[in-house]
This record gives C-alpha cells, sequence and structure tokens, in this order.
C-alpha cells in the first residue's frame, strides 16, 4: 500500500466507508487486508527495545494500542508513500494495524528448512543453520533481526547446494 499511488488506495474508499451499498451490494462483513511497509521504522524500534530490555520478540503484544498508535502516528506522520495520503488514513477507515515483526536467526532458519523441502534437498540442520547466518541482519553489531527476512533465503540455498555440489565433484574426480 505504501507504494501504491493516493488516488488509486482511495478508489476501494466506497467499499470501506460507512455506505451501507455499493453498487446493490453490501460490503459490511468484507475483510480487507492491505500490506504495507509503512510504519516498519516503528515496528523495528519497539522490537530493538524489547530485546535491549532483555525481552523475547514473543513477549511483543500483537494486540497492544500502544504498538497500534505508533503504527498509526508514523503513517499518518510519512511524508512518502500513498497510504499516509490517501483518504483512507484521514477518514480513520483502518481499523487496526497488526505489525509484522521482524525475524530472528531461529525464523531464518526454519524458512531455510522449509525451502530445503520444497526444492527436495535432504533436510540438513547444519546446512539450514549455515544458510540461515549468511544472511545479513541488523543492527550491524549485534544482527539481531533478519534484513530480508525469508525473501532471498532461497537464492542462498541454492547457492549453498550448487557449491557443494560442486566441491563434492572436485574431490570425489
Amino acid at each position: 500500500m505504501d507504494k501504491m499511488h493516493p488516488q488509486l488506495i482511495d478508489g476501494i474508499k466506497p467499499f470501506l466507508d460507512y455506505n451501507p451499498y455499493v453498487d446493490g451490494v453490501s460490503f459490511n462483513k468484507a475483510i480487507f487486508i492491505f500490506l504495507s511497509n509503512a510504519g516498519g521504522n516503528v515496528i523495528t524500534e519497539v522490537a530493538l527495545d524489547f530485546w535491549r530490555e532483555g525481552k523475547g520478540r514473543k513477549e511483543i503484544r500483537m494486540n497492544s494500542k500502544e504498538l497500534e498508535n505508533k503504527i498509526s502516528q508514523n503513517i499518518k506522520n510519512e511524508k512518502t508513500g500513498g497510504f499516509s495520503h490517501s483518504s483512507l488514513i484521514e477518514h480513520h477507515l483502518v481499523d487496526h494495524y497488526i505489525p509484522f515483526l521482524p525475524l530472528e536467526l531461529e525464523h531464518v532458519r526454519q524458512c531455510v528448512m522449509t525451502e530445503m523441502l520444497r526444492l527436495k534437498v535432504p533436510q540438513d540442520f547444519d546446512l539450514a543453520d549455515e544458510v540461515a547466518r549468511d544472511m545479513p541482519y541488523y543492527p550491524e553489531k549485534e544482527k539481531i533481526f533478519a534484513v530480508k527476512g525469508c525473501k532471498s533465503v532461497r537464492q542462498k540455498l541454492v547457492l549453498y547446494t550448487s557449491m557443494n555440489d560442486f566441491s563434492s565433484m572436485l574431490f570425489n574426480a
């Protein structure tokens, strides 16, 4: 949503607004899910604050009004991005802001294991750990949260399995 033009986003306003019907159809029970990177910096800061306080990522309450308010305020105050400039935000038509928390090493490792299944690569926890540890993390010094999440795990796994195949061919020749 943050990449879309505000006028395009406003095209769906009638379906979310307090209209009983749009073209004779009721959308009262419809659920619209908007994905956006807007507010990501707030989510990251909250996750880092929890980590600095010695709390685990699992302790962040997804339904926290405080976190939801921080995300909402951040979206309203953003200077760029269509979502923040659309009438959906101005007219308070978004009911909930649910954060996608940054992933930690253990989550990325799970992504690697899942990709192993998809690629029909034999399950190898050591390889999954090696691939997961090779992904970029932040903050730079502590390396707590994955920069990309699981987006490029597949490519990294393919690279590792290709390198292993290549090195085994060299040593078995």
